[in-house]
């Protein structure tokens, strides 16, 4: 196995790192702080494995997941999270990810989730993978933020932690006006008017 961690805690990719470790079978493990690094640093090296914050500056690790799998197909990618919630493992899921695990998951099953996934396998935690049966089951158990797309799923994230039309564009590489387009949209599609309700709701949700 030749592994990619990419997180923006240094602390984080050195304890997932000395984990790793202990696994047979691994040949490499290098580390990535941001998504733009990670994928520079795919481009020119052959990883089996990414194990991916969903939460990073910059470009997201949704975001991330989504270039991977269109670039390297046959990449592996388990996300890690510290949101435990089940529309963010969907999406992820449905964006190709072979795994999904939150950040406060035991050692034990951080090792057998990369080694499932190392065998070709998918990886979710019991305990999540009951919370999806019933988030599937209950057909009232649906969010406003169902409805949008990935990219405005990804520019209402932003917004809601704060960042400016400006940054927005600058991250994601289009123009501010395409970011205010984007905002509108998703305003009317949430019922919402001000960036204010839309962090507070993101809040409530424990979206950010």
């Amino acid at each position: 196995m030749k592994i990619l961690i990419c997180d923006d805690h240094k602390i984080v990719r050195i304890g997932i790192r000395h984990l790793l470790q202990q696994l047979k079978g691994v040949i490499s493990i290098d580390e990535a702080e941001n998504g733009n690094e990670a994928l520079a640093f795919l481009k020119s090296n052959d990883i089996n494995i990414v194990l991916l914050d969903i939460t990073l500056p910059g470009i997201s690790g949704l975001e991330v997941l989504q270039i991977i799998k269109t670039k390297w197909k046959t990449i592996n990618v388990l996300m890690l999270s510290m949101h435990p919630q089940e529309q963010y493992a969907i999406r992820a899921l449905k964006l190709g990810a072979s795994g999904y695990l939150t950040k406060d998951t035991a050692s034990e099953e951080l090792l057998l989730a990369v080694k499932k996934i190392a065998a070709g396998g998918k990886y979710i935690s019991m305990a999540l993978a009951d919370n999806l049966a019933a988030y599937i089951d209950n057909e009232s158990n649906t969010y406003k933020h169902d409805i949008l797309s990935k990219r405005e799923f990804e520019i209402m994230i932003k917004l809601a932690n704060g960042k400016s039309l400006l940054e927005i564009g600058n991250e994601l590489f289009i123009s501010n006006k395409t970011v205010s387009t984007y905002r509108t949209r998703i305003m009317e599609k949430m019922e919402l008017t001000k960036n204010t309700e839309l962090t507070k709701y993101c809040l409530l949700n424990e979206l950010i």
